[in-house]
């Protein structure tokens, strides 16, 4: 399937689940935000598009900038809200929680409840940004930004969410931008999950169709076979007792 068959699929798949509806979805100001931004536009039109840029004081200041330089040249309505307030509101019930992978998710969650909140109030969906790659290794955080209604990329891995992001358009700016979720001062993806995602798009490939894996350094081979291990739990939901 080209990269155009897999555009043409994608907004197809939006204007079946999203019908009538308006949607709400975060700019990071990111790749996979800004897609899923073109992608919807191209599906459903601007006018049923609600943005939000939700900064906060960990954010580069470049990130709300990117996101607004989206919203604008798409014609999409937006709001940008910083999350400072309910965070420290949450650091102040909670003072002994202050581990920065605890604060980041929880960063993560405040941003999916004002998603949510917007989306309950004009009886709206929330569009997911999350891509194959962070799927497969459960780099995401659960009841974060992997909570939501629809995912249209989560069938492409990283390295073709830019080919993607190429051919609608998306500023070569945003296309290059190193990737980071911006949680905590000077976390990169790449840094954070131990290598590229060229390799890991690569590596997960090879799990999945069952090929060999000897190309790849053992050691990295091990870290991403653990990663999807211990986050199976996020791709499924919850056990539940048999009474």
């Amino acid at each position: 399937m080209t990269i155009l068959d897999k555009k043409a699929a994608i907004i197809d798949f939006l204007q079946t689940y999203v019908q009538d509806k308006q949607v709400v979805l975060g700019l990071s100001g990111g790749i996979d935000s800004a897609t899923v931004a073109f992608l919807a536009v191209a599906a459903l039109g601007a006018d049923k598009i609600h943005g939000f840029i939700l900064p906060s004081s960990t954010n580069a200041e470049e990130d709300a900038r990117l996101a607004t330089e989206v919203a604008t040249s798409l014609g999409v309505s937006y709001e940008t809200v910083s999350i400072e307030p309910l965070l420290d509101a949450f650091k102040q019930a909670l003072p002994e929680v202050t581990t920065q992978h605890a604060i980041g998710n929880l960063k993560a969650r405040i941003r999916m409840s004002i998603l949510y909140t917007k989306a309950n109030s004009i009886g709206g969906i929330v569009l997911g940004t999350g891509n194959k790659t962070e799927c497969m290794i459960g780099y995401y955080t659960k009841y974060g930004d992997g909570g939501v209604d629809l995912l249209p990329i989560a069938n492409l891995y990283k390295h073709e969410v830019r080919a993607l992001a190429k051919e609608l358009g998306v500023p070569q700016e945003i296309i290059e931008k190193k990737p980071t979720a911006g949680l905590w001062e000077g976390q990169y993806d790449e840094d954070e999950i131990g290598m590229s995602y060229d390799v890991l798009d690569s590596m997960l490939d090879a799990i999945e169709t069952k090929h060999d894996l000897s190309a790849f350094e053992s050691e990295k081979v091990a870290r991403v076979q653990h990663m999807i291990k211990i986050s199976e739990h996020k791709r499924h939901m919850p056990p539940v007792a048999t009474v």
